[in-house]
């Protein structure tokens, strides 16, 4: 079983930059590819935002944040963060972290589909005001 704990979510102006963190137990997270997604309000689904491969050599993006976000990992710390630069209105929303031991094993992968990450966080809010 793992527990993954965000952090780091608040109210910040257009422009502004956070960065969230997302804290791992009960079992290393280095073996194991992690992403962060999204759900904006009224929105049925969560979106993918970004992901890191279990090393942190390999990190993927979604068109809409690529050069203002920022995915890195620290294994011995067993926590992932996300830096989030140059935010806008339309960042609002509900952050997760997750991560994919189903694909643990695979060096390479960064996966971008909310099936196959297996455990989840409970969200931290971002709001971004114009």
């Amino acid at each position: 079983q793992v527990q993954l704990v965000e952090s780091g979510g608040g109210l910040v102006q257009a422009g502004g930059s956070l960065r969230l963190s997302c804290a791992a137990s009960g079992r290393s997270m280095s073996s194991f590819p992690m992403g962060w997604f999204r759900q904006a309000p009224g929105k049925e689904s969560r979106e993918f935002v970004a992901a890191i491969s279990r090393s942190g050599g390999i990190t993927s993006y979604a068109a809409s944040v690529k050069g203002r976000f920022t995915i890195s990992r620290d294994n011995v710390q067993n926590t992932v963060y996300l830096q989030m630069n140059g935010l806008k209105p339309e960042d609002t929303a509900v952050y997760y972290c997750a991560i994919s031991v189903s694909t643990g094993g695979e060096y390479y992968v960064t996966p971008r589909a909310r099936y196959e990450y297996d455990y989840w966080g409970q969200g931290t809010q971002v709001t971004v005001s114009s």
